[in-house]
């Protein structure tokens, strides 16, 4: 199945096997000479392996990058950048991998035609020059960046996130292809299945949303909301992929909107003591969800009406055997609250907590952190 997103001129390949058509896609786009920004497990699962076989059937040529880890620096997109660089020209990128390695594709893009560091493009619109085309092929079933113009790259030094944005970023081809997911583990897809639920319903709410965001938001909620369960089991590949088709959804909806507290909450989390993004995301997410409800109740409950939205996500955590408290995590704390509020001043400083529907002080912040220890 094929779709083109009217106002993004994004196409998206959907389907079982839908890798097979890279080449196709890759030469509709015109590119000749490929860089594949990876990471390490896509290659050990043989998901480059099904990419190469697609390219060379066409006898296109591709350099690959594989060194991105998650959450990805400003080292990584300059190591790829240099790798790029040494295998000039590169006339087309392919971000292949979760959504680490599609950030590091998109930041990439951006040294690479425009110049310059990462600090450089921080914010919306800051490329002052055309972008090569590129191709997303998300492999985890939850970041939902394959259909967002924003990179999100870390400061080498400070691990403090940029958000970098520019619809020239955005992947022009989209393939949403469920048996990559196959090698996911259960523990992973659990992880990212729960980012993509909180993208559905952080957009829904935020002081951004629009009736374009919401139509995404909600069909995304509910698609992810039915099918979490089944996906975490791999042989259920038709859960993967309405999970995949979903998490994508729910990145339109970001794109088209913004997220909140629980994201600007996790971000902290994940800088300071290392918790994967998905986790910290949930661990703040029903508490959020609760402090949030005296003005978004009616939309939480558009989104639920069978019961209780934050009591729904933590049935869910629990079935993905996700942590509901920090100390879960394997993180030592000598100086409780110290920490707290050293979180809850960085919470307050990220970018997504301005758009969370309730406004929310240092104080909300240190509650949200003592209700997850």
């Amino acid at each position: 199945m094929e779709v083109f997103d009217s106002e993004f001129t994004q196409r998206v390949i959907y389907g079982e096997n839908s890798i097979d058509k890279l080449a196709e896609a890759t030469t509709t786009l015109g590119g000749s000479r490929i860089l594949i920004v990876s990471d390490p497990g896509i290659d050990e699962a043989g998901i480059l392996n099904r990419a190469y076989s697609s390219l060379n059937s066409e006898k296109i040529p591709c350099y690959v990058f594989t060194n991105v880890d998650p959450n990805p620096t400003t080292k990584h997109v300059n190591a790829a950048l240099e790798f790029a660089k040494a295998n000039t020209p590169i006339d087309l990128i392919i971000g292949l991998g979760g959504g680490s390695a599609m950030d590091c594709a998109k930041g990439t893009n951006f040294l690479l035609t425009n110049g310059g560091k990462m600090e450089d493009y921080w914010g919306t619109s800051k490329a002052t020059k055309p972008m090569l085309p590129s191709i997303g092929i998300p492999t985890t079933i939850g970041t939902g960046s394959e259909a967002q113009s924003f990179a999100l790259i870390a400061q080498e030094e400070t691990h403090i996130k940029m958000a970098c944005g520019d619809k020239k970023a955005q992947f022009e081809t989209v393939i949403l292809d469920p048996t990559l997911t196959e090698t996911l583990p259960r523990s992973v897809a659990a992880i990212t299945g729960i980012d993509a639920i909180a993208h559905a319903i952080e957009s829904y709410v935020s002081t951004r949303r629009n009736p374009m965001s919401q139509m995404f938001s909600l069909h995304a909620w509910r698609m992810l909301n039915s099918y979490y369960k089944m996906a975490l089991e791999a042989k259920n590949v038709d859960a993967r992929g309405k999970m995949l088709f979903g998490a994508y959804l729910a990145g339109l909806a970001i794109e088209n909107s913004m997220l909140g507290a629980a994201h600007a909450c996790a971000n902290p989390l994940t800088t300071r003591y290392g918790i994967t993004h998905g986790v910290a995301v949930a661990l703040m997410l029903p508490h959020v969800i609760r402090l949030n409800k005296i003005v978004a109740g009616d939309g939480y409950n558009e989104l639920y009406p069978d019961g209780n939205l934050a009591d729904r996500i933590e049935t869910l955590m629990n079935a993905g055997d996700l942590p509901n408290t920090i100390r879960q995590c394997d993180v030592q704390h000598a100086a409780k609250t110290t920490d707290i509020t050293i979180l809850a001043k960085e919470a307050a400083t990220q970018w997504t907590a301005q758009f969370n529907p309730r406004s929310l002080g240092i104080h909300d912040f240190v509650r949200l952190y003592e209700q997850v220890y």
